[in-house]
């Protein structure tokens, strides 16, 4: 089995935390997942959007959440 890196393919700061955009490919498809780093360690916010503004938007709600 071949490992599967993160492709980044952007990057930028929502309150604090630094959210990264990874694709990747499914069945012939893009798919994006959502990274988010803080000073305590990484989580992965969104594991599957088939949209970039998808991703962003959840991962954005995520932030939202664990700050309330």
């Amino acid at each position: 089995m071949n490992p599967n890196y993160p492709q980044i393919i952007l990057s930028f700061t929502y309150r604090g935390y630094k959210v990264e955009i990874d694709r990747d490919e499914l069945n012939g498809n893009c798919i994006y997942a959502a990274w988010v780093n803080h000073e305590r360690g990484c989580a992965v916010a969104v594991p599957i959007a088939t949209t970039t503004i998808d991703a962003i938007r959840r991962s954005k709600q995520w932030i939202d959440k664990k700050l309330k």
